[in-house]
C-alpha cells in the first residue's frame, strides 16, 4: 500500500497528433517498466492497443497506466486527442490530480487543446505545459509559447493557474529539457519530464482515515473474472474480500462484496491485497458498476458527484438490415441481437445515447468519427445492419428549436482559400477570424451549422487536393436554421438484380462515377454510382451482350472500363441523403434507397 505522499496521477491532454501517446511510451520505456528485451519488442505505440488505433493512428479510448520513478508512484491516463471522443476525456480527468498539456511546437494550440484545458482548469487540475517536437523544421517555439500564453488567460479561472512550467520535447526520440536547448541532438532522456511530475503535480489531497469512498470512470470486461470497476480512491481503504455497497444514480443501494483489487504496473494489473485513498484501482465482484456511480462504505455510504458528460450532436437510425441480400455475409442480424450489443457498448461509452424506435435504434454520438468508429466496431465483431444519414441532434430552449454549431479551423495555402470559402458559403459557415501562419498558409476559423458539417471533409480534401487541415470543436447551439441545399448529384440506381457485367457498366461509365465493378451482385433500389446531372437515373448494370451469328460493325475487342471508385465506410456515410440507407455487413459495404421499388420512390417524393 502507497503512502499517497509518494504518488501521483497525472492526465496527458493535447489536440490529436500533438504526441500524447508517443511522450506515454517513452515515460513507460525509460521507467523501465519494461525488460531490455520487452522495451525491444513492444511495437512503437505500447499505449494504443486496439486494432482500430493502430489502423487509424490515433487514440480513441482513454487508458491507464503506471510506472515507478525512485520512490514514487505515477498513475498515467492517455486520454484521446479527437473532438468526437472528448468523453473519454472528461470521465477520466476526475482521477487525476494535474494535467501535462502536450503543443505541438509548429501548429500551436489547437481546437481540442483548448476544449480539454478548460475541462481541466474548471476541475482545478495543475497545469504543466510542454512543448513538443521542437525538432520540427518548421517550428515556431516562441510563437506558440505566447499562444499558450493566450489561452491560459481566456481560460484560466484563478490567477494561480497562470503560473505553469513549461518544458521543451522531442517525444519521438525520448527527450525533454528545462530550457529550450541550442542543439536538440545532444543525447538526453525524459528526466525533466519525471521531475515535473514529481515537483510540479500535487500529491492527491485524500484522507485515508475516514470510510472508503471511490468513483467508477472506467469499466473493463474479463471471461475469467468479469466485470472490472475502475477509479481513484477519494478516501480510505480497500481490500479483497471488503463488504462495500454500489451507490447508483436513481439513489439506490447494492450490497456487494470486492472480490479482488488490482493495482497497475506499466500495462499490466497486479492483484494487491490492500490499496489506499489517492491510488487507482481496479475492483471486480461488483457486476452492476457503471460509469460515474459511487462504491462506498457499507456502514457509511455517501455518493460523490455524478460525472458531467456534454450531451451528443450528431444522431443516425441503425437497425437489422432489410435488403434482399440480408443474412448471407454475418452471423448477428436480429433487432434483438444489435439492441444488446449496443446496450454492452453504453455501459462503457459515456458519451453514446441509444433510442429504441420499435424495430431499429436512433444512436447519437459526439461525431460522425464517433459514430463510424462505432459501425466499424461492430461489423467486426460479425453483425450486419442498415444505418440511414446523420442529423444534428437538435434541443429545445425557451420554445426555441436550436441546433448544435462548432467552432471550424481550417488552414489552407492562399491558391485554395477561394475553394474553400465558395464550399462554407453554401453551408452557411460564418467567419469570425482569419490570419496568415508563418509557414504562409491561411487559418480561418468559422462557426458552422453541425449539420453542415457532414461530408465536408472530404470535400474539402477534394477542393484543395488532399492539403487542407481541418478541425473542428462544439461550440453550443443556436436556431435551427433553413433547410441545406443537396450539394451532391443524383445517383445512378440498379433496376434489376444479379450480378454486374463488363458490358453494361461500360455503357453506364458515360453516365457518371461508378462505385461497382464486373461480376458484382447488386439488387432493385441498390446505388451502384453518382450521376453526372441533378435528380437520379435508374439503369440496368447486369444487361449482357446479345450473342448472335450475325456480323456487327461494331468491335468485338475487349472492353476497357474506368476503374471504379471504391468508397471508405466514412466516405459512404458522408454520401447518403435523407432517403437512402448504408448496408453494412462484415464483408461489404453498399449503398441504396430507402425504398427499393422505383414506384414506391415516386410516391414517397410526391408526399
Amino acid at each position: 500500500m502507497k503512502d499517497p505522499k509518494f504518488i501521483r496521477n497525472i492526465a496527458i491532454i493535447a489536440h490529436v497528433d500533438h504526441g500524447k501517446t508517443t511522450l506515454v511510451d517513452g515515460l513507460l520505456k525509460q521507467s523501465h517498466t519494461f525488460r531490455s528485451n520487452q522495451a525491444e519488442m513492444a511495437q512503437d505505440l505500447i499505449m494504443d492497443s486496439g486494432d482500430q488505433e493502430h489502423e487509424r493512428g490515433i487514440t480513441i479510448t482513454a487508458k491507464q497506466t503506471s510506472i515507478y520513478h525512485g520512490d514514487y508512484k505515477i498513475n498515467i491516463i492517455d486520454t484521446p486527442g479527437h473532438a468526437d471522443f472528448s468523453g473519454e476525456v472528461e470521465r477520466t480527468l476526475n482521477m487525476a490530480d494535474g494535467v501535462l498539456l502536450i503543443v505541438d511546437a509548429q501548429e500551436g494550440p489547437m481546437p481540442q487543446t483548448k476544449f480539454v484545458l478548460s475541462k481541466a482548469l474548471e476541475l482545478g487540475l495543475k497545469p504543466v505545459v510542454i512543448i513538443n517536437k521542437i525538432d520540427k523544421p518548421s517550428r515556431r517555439i516562441d510563437e506558440v509559447v505566447d499562444e499558450v500564453s493566450d489561452l491560459f488567460l481566456e481560460l484560466a479561472i484563478d490567477d494561480s493557474q497562470l503560473h505553469y512550467p513549461v518544458y521543451y520535447a522531442i517525444g519521438r526520440e525520448g527527450k525533454a529539457w528545462h530550457e529550450l536547448p541550442d542543439n536538440p541532438a545532444e543525447h538526453t532522456d525524459l528526466a525533466p519530464i519525471f521531475e515535473a511530475i514529481i515537483n510540479d503535480i500535487p500529491a492527491p489531497t485524500v484522507e485515508t482515515d475516514k470510510p472508503f469512498q471511490m468513483l467508477v470512470t472506467s469499466l473493463q470486461y474479463d471471461s475469467f473474472l468479469g466485470k472490472y470497476a475502475i477509479g481513484r480512491i477519494t478516501r480510505g481503504n480497500i481490500k479483497k474480500a471488503q463488504q462495500v455497497v454500489l451507490m447508483k444514480r436513481d439513489g439506490t443501494l447494492v450490497n456487494a462484496k470486492i472480490d479482488k483489487v488490482f493495482g497497475y504496473r506499466g500495462l499490466n494489473r497486479e492483484e494487491i491485497d490492500e490499496a489506499s485513498a489517492g491510488d487507482i484501482v481496479a475492483l471486480t465482484g461488483i457486476a452492476d458498476a457503471h460509469i460515474g456511480e459511487t462504491i462506498a462504505d457499507k456502514e457509511n455510504p455517501e455518493a460523490l458527484p455524478v460525472i458531467d458528460i456534454e450531451p451528443p450532436t450528431i444522431s443516425m437510425y441503425l437497425g437489422p438490415n432489410t435488403s434482399p441480400l440480408k443474412g448471407r455475409e454475418a452471423k448477428y442480424n436480429t433487432s434483438r441481437q444489435i439492441g444488446d450489443r449496443l446496450k454492452q457498448e453504453l455501459e462503457t461509452n459515456v458519451s453514446l445515447r441509444v433510442r429504441d424506435e420499435g424495430i431499429g435504434f436512433v444512436v447519437s454520438g459526439r461525431g460522425e468519427l464517433h459514430l463510424s468508429v462505432l459501425i466499424e466496431t461492430l461489423r467486426r465483431e460479425d453483425f450486419e445492419f442498415e444505418v440511414g444519414r446523420p442529423q444534428a441532434v437538435t434541443i429545445e430552449e425557451d420554445g426555441v428549436t436550436k441546433e448544435p454549431v462548432e467552432e471550424l479551423l481550417i488552414e489552407v495555402s492562399a491558391e485554395f482559400l477561394g475553394a474553400v470559402s465558395q464550399e462554407l458559403g453554401i453551408r452557411r459557415a460564418t467567419p469570425i477570424r482569419q490570419e496568415q501562419t508563418s509557414s504562409g498558409t491561411t487559418r480561418s476559423t468559422y462557426i458552422i451549422p453541425t449539420r453542415a458539417m457532414i461530408g465536408l471533409r472530404n470535400l474539402l480534401l477534394t477542393a484543395t487536393k488532399g492539403t487542407v487541415i481541418m478541425n473542428s470543436l462544439p461550440h453550443g447551439y443556436q436556431p435551427l436554421g433553413a433547410k441545406l441545399q443537396q450539394t451532391r448529384n443524383g445517383a445512378l440506381i440498379a433496376t434489376e438484380a444479379g450480378s454486374t457485367t463488363a458490358y453494361a457498366l461500360d455503357a453506364a461509365a458515360a453516365r457518371g462515377e461508378l462505385f461497382v465493378g464486373p461480376g458484382t451482385t447488386v439488387y432493385q433500389g441498390m446505388i451502384v454510382g453518382v450521376y453526372n446531372r441533378g435528380g437520379d437515373l435508374d439503369l440496368n448494370v447486369c444487361r449482357g451482350k446479345q450473342l448472335t451469328n450475325m456480323r456487327t460493325s461494331s468491335s468485338d475487342g475487349a472492353i476497357q472500363l474506368t476503374p471504379y471508385t471504391d468508397l471508405s465506410l466514412e466516405q459512404s456515410i458522408d454520401f447518403i441523403e435523407d432517403d437512402e440507407l448504408l448496408e453494412v455487413t462484415p464483408k461489404s459495404i453498399r449503398l441504396r434507397k430507402r425504398f427499393l421499388d422505383p414506384n414506391q420512390r415516386k410516391r414517397a417524393a410526391k408526399n
